[in-house]
Formats: C-alpha cells, sequence, structure tokens
C-alpha cells in the first residue's frame, strides 16, 4: 500500500474535522443568545446533515468523473466559506446560512474514501479506513477541547480559527495531494441522485451494505443525543464529566480503528469483523439503561465506541469493495449521505423515545444493530470480498 498518499489524505480529513469540532459544541449556545428557540437549534444543527445528505453522493460522484483532488479541494473551500459566514452572523438566517453552506460542501469524507480505495490493496483497505475513521475521530476529541480555549474570545473567534485551518487545510492540499490513479468512470453515472439510488438497491449487496450503514449510524448517533440527559436524570452527571466521558469514548474510537479493525479484518475479513462489531455495539446498547452507576455506564460506553469503531470502517471497506471499479465515489457517497440521513434523523427519534422513557433509546438502538447483524450475516463471504487472497482482481460486486 502506498503510505505518503494516504497520508496526505488522513492529514487532510483530520483538520478539516478539527475545525467542524471547534464549533460543533459553542454551536446551540450561540444560536441561543440570537434568541433562538428550540426548533431554531435543532434546524441549525439539522441543515448541516441535510444538505450533507443530499452533496455527499453529488462529491462522490463527480469524484468519479473528475478526479479525487478537485472534489476534496472544492470541498475545503467550501468549507472555508461556510465557516466564515458563520463567524460573521449576527442573526439566526446567516448563521442557518453558514451551518447549510458546510453541509453542502462537507462530503469530503466521501472522495476521501474513494481516494483510499484507489490506492489500497483490498486486503488493506479496511485497515485503511479505519485509519481514516481515528483521523475524523481524533478531530473531534481534540475540536471540542480547542473550541473550549477559544470560546472564551468569543463565538466568532471560534469560528474564523475553524475557518483559518480549513483555509490551510485547502492550501495544504493545492501543494502536496496528489491525483492518485484510478479506473474511468466513463458516462454511466451522469445521473440524477434518484437514479444513482435506484441502480445501487437494484443490487441486493448494496442495498443492505446501505441499509447497514444508515441502522448503524441511527443506533449510534441515538446514544449520543440522550446519554447526556440520561447522566443527568439517573447520575446527576455535569458537563465537565459529560465531556471527559465522550473524550474517552473518542479516544476508544481512535485506537480501536487505528490499531484494532486492520488486525481483526486481516485475520477474519470484512464481513466477520463487522458482525463482531455489530455483536459488541448492540450489547452495549442494550445493557447501558441498566447501569447501576455512573462508572458503569461509562464502561458500557466504551463498549459502545468499540463496537461503533470495528463496524463503521468495516461497513466502508465492504461498500468499496463492492462497488468495483469507476463507482468507487459514487457508491461511497451514496454510504455517507445514508449516515447523513440517519444523523439527522436520529436525535429526533431518541428525543420522542426518551420523553416516553428513558431507557427506550437505548433498548431500540440496541435491536436496530442487532438487525444489522442479521442484516450482514445474509451476506456471503465471496460476495463482500471477505476472507480476500492476494489476487490482481481485488473490488468485486455483487
Amino acid at each position: 500500500m502506498r503510505r505518503s498518499p494516504l497520508t496526505v489524505v488522513y492529514l487532510t480529513v483530520f483538520i478539516d474535522l478539527l475545525g467542524f469540532g471547534i464549533i460543533l459544541p459553542l454551536l446551540p449556545l450561540y444560536a441561543e443568545e440570537l434568541g433562538a428557540t428550540g426548533l431554531w437549534v435543532g434546524g441549525i444543527l439539522t441543515s448541516y446533515s441535510g444538505l450533507q445528505f443530499l452533496s455527499a453522493p453529488l462529491l462522490g460522484r463527480l469524484s468519479d468523473r473528475i478526479g479525487r483532488r478537485p472534489v476534496i479541494l472544492a470541498s475545503l473551500a467550501g468549507s472555508t466559506a461556510g465557516f466564515i459566514i458563520t463567524g460573521l452572523a449576527n442573526s439566526l438566517p446567516p448563521l442557518l446560512v453558514g451551518r447549510a453552506v458546510a453541509g453542502l460542501f462537507g462530503g469530503s469524507i466521501a472522495p476521501a474514501q474513494a481516494y483510499i480505495a484507489d490506492v489500497s490493496s483490498p486486503q488493506e483497505r479496511t485497515r485503511a479506513m479505519g485509519r481514516l475513521g481515528a483521523c475524523i475521530g481524533l478531530g473531534f476529541v481534540l475540536g471540542p477541547a480547542l473550541g473550549a480555549g477559544l470560546s472564551h474570545f468569543g463565538f466568532g473567534a471560534a469560528s474564523f480559527a475553524a475557518a483559518g485551518l480549513a483555509g490551510a487545510n485547502f492550501l495544504l492540499g493545492l501543494f502536496i495531494l496528489k491525483e492518485p490513479p484510478r479506473a474511468s468512470a466513463g458516462t454511466a453515472h451522469a445521473r440524477p441522485n434518484m437514479s444513482l439510488l435506484a441502480s445501487a438497491f437494484s443490487k441486493p449487496t448494496t442495498r443492505r451494505l446501505l441499509v447497514a450503514t444508515f441502522l448503524t449510524t441511527f443506533a449510534f448517533v441515538a446514544m449520543e443525543a440522550t446519554f447526556a440527559l440520561l447522566g443527568e436524570e439517573r447520575y446527576g452527571l455535569s458537563e465537565g464529566q459529560l465531556g471527559l466521558i465522550f473524550a474517552l469514548g473518542g479516544v476508544v474510537i481512535i485506537i480501536t480503528q487505528g490499531m484494532m479493525v486492520g488486525r481483526l479484518s486481516a485475520r477474519h475479513g470484512e464481513r466477520r469483523t463487522a458482525l463482531i462489531g455489530a455483536s459488541i455495539l448492540a450489547g452495549g446498547l442494550l445493557l447501558l439503561p441498566l447501569s447501576p452507576g455512573l462508572g458503569v455506564a461509562a464502561l458500557f460506553l466504551g463498549v459502545i465506541a468499540a463496537g461503533q469503531g470495528l463496524l463503521s470502517p468495516a461497513l466502508s471497506s465492504m461498500l468499496s469493495l463492492d462497488a468495483g471499479a469507476g463507482r468507487q465515489g459514487s457508491i461511497l457517497g451514496l454510504g455517507q449521505a445514508h449516515a447523513a440521513a440517519a444523523r439527522a434523523i436520529g436525535p429526533i427519534v431518541a428525543g420522542a423515545l426518551f420523553d416516553a422513557d428513558d431507557a427506550l433509546p437505548y433498548l431500540v438502538a440496541g435491536l436496530v444493530v442487532v438487525g444489522v447483524f442479521i442484516v450482514l450475516a445474509g451476506l456471503t463471504a465471496k460476495r463482500v470480498g471477505d476472507d480476500l487472497s492476494p489476487s490482481p482482481t481485488g473490488s468485486g460486486s455483487s
């Protein structure tokens, strides 16, 4: 596997997510300062995922047609613009516009995943996807900590710092990011999103993997959206304790994706690695609401993070292996779109479940992941590249 171009992609994605993480915890509080109601706060937060849902397949498919590098650079430039608009916002409408612009260009992960697929062998792909996930997790862990320090200078300062990082990232990519060798997609994929989605869903393996991606993200987001409420209600969890617990969970994901998932996939294959991750994730979600105290709840949160850390990159790798040459960006973009849809829908559903009973979000999420396990268990190893042996043909399709 060629390490140099992958290192550049990892660094690019890390800096991109670091900037995102800087303003994410501060955004609801700033919106409230501007007079936002709960509906406005929800709309501002959802606008990012909603626009990302629309743009990720387009950016992924565009990267198949014109190249990974120009699409990644355009995403970074758009993120810079989104952060600048957010920092200049002194009322709710421009704040909403800023987050929408950032979401519209926030699909850099899909072309980055496609880049990884272009330069990694099938045997190394899950390891490479895991390292990308570790970079994303590291950005989410360090970003809020950096944002907390910048918050003393105001929300605008934090936003402009994020914009500066995104702009520097654009320049970094402009000078050192090279276009990878890849198969041409031709003109077959110059089609609207719905046509691409229908085409992908006509393939049983792709359909199952996209559904599994949506359900996995939905289940994890349900926990993220409600754990603070559960912790406060049951254990008197403070904001500082919450930040520490989520930071530790992020560290678990980084370690799992950066060090463990590659070894597991090399030994057991992508599908079995995903099944192991689904088992761990489902168990953690189902056991979390039974925790007798905060320490045990934090332990189960670490279990959940480990399961997610195994399952997510394995799913991305299986999607890539199933896509075949010339469709990496398109299919991985659809995967990111399904994840974005889950991030938009998950908090609303989880909040409603929590209002009914504080254990319901975790029980439902756990059962959803059991469904993911069943969906993945129905795939044969041959169809998703499991137990691959070195060969000239790595990326098969169903």
